[in-house]
């Protein structure tokens, strides 16, 4: 009678456990559930302040940005500037195109005529960058050029840490009558890397609904490419 009494118990004991076991797996599930997702764009900005060197702005001939990247990041190694010059990036962005009756995703430069360089300034650093082939100057002073703010850097690159998922949905909550846009309008771009500055529209195109227009960029007008939810007449 005792054996089988302290079986019992024992069993009672494991199923106890078990229980117990089974809560706190329940719990340590709503904790993951109530956790927030972690925003990429603040992520971004704690990420842009902790790296080293400042962001300058690079003159490059137009259509040359990607060709400039290699050979810039080809000459930090071979010259051993990999302490002085950190990053050089092409600001980029995904458009949706139609051609040939088909529309597609592609790849376009955002800042024609330009390269972003993440460095630290100084003679051997600069003479790197301003002899790479393709390159015209940097922005500013020939020979003390000015850096980019932390805002300013941030404005160029964040859209491209956008989610793909939340792109979609931030144009449908823009609606524009297309036909109001004709070429010659001056127009206020709303959204993106130029938001606040005027643009005047030199060219349309209605089945891609984006317009190519002249953005002063830099003390420079520069041909940039918008969709019609980036921009609204003034």
């Amino acid at each position: 009678m005792d054996l089988a009494g302290s079986g019992a118990s024992d069993d009672t004991a494991e199923l106890i456990e078990g229980g117990r076991d089974e809560v706190g797996v329940a719990d340590g599930d709503d904790d993951s559930i109530d956790a927030p997702a972690p925003d990429p764009l603040e992520e971004f900005r704690e990420a842009l302040r902790l790296k080293p060197g400042d962001w300058y702005v690079v003159h490059t001939y137009s259509g040359m940005e990607n060709r400039v990247k290699t050979n810039l990041e080809n000459r930090i190694t071979s010259l051993n500037m990999e302490e002085f010059i950190y990053e050089v990036h092409v600001p980029q962005e995904e458009v949706s195109e139609i051609k040939n009756g088909q529309r597609r995703i592609v790849r376009r430069t955002v800042l024609p005529g330009y390269v972003l360089v993440r460095m630290d300034l100084t003679d051997q650093s600069w003479s790197a960058v301003r002899h790479t082939p393709s390159v015209t100057g940097f922005v500013g002073h020939s020979h003390q050029p000015v850096p980019l703010s932390l805002a300013e850097v941030e404005a160029m690159l964040a859209p491209a840490v956008v989610d793909d998922k939340q792109a979609p949905q931030l144009q449908k909550q823009k609606q524009v009558e297309f036909t109001d846009f004709y070429a010659g309008d001056s127009v206020m771009v709303v959204d993106g890397p130029f938001a606040t500055l005027h643009a005047t529209i030199t060219e349309i195109n209605v089945d891609a609904q984006r317009v190519k227009a002249l953005v002063e960029i830099f003390g420079r007008e520069t041909p940039v490419e918008l969709s019609f939810t980036q921009i609204q007449k003034v």
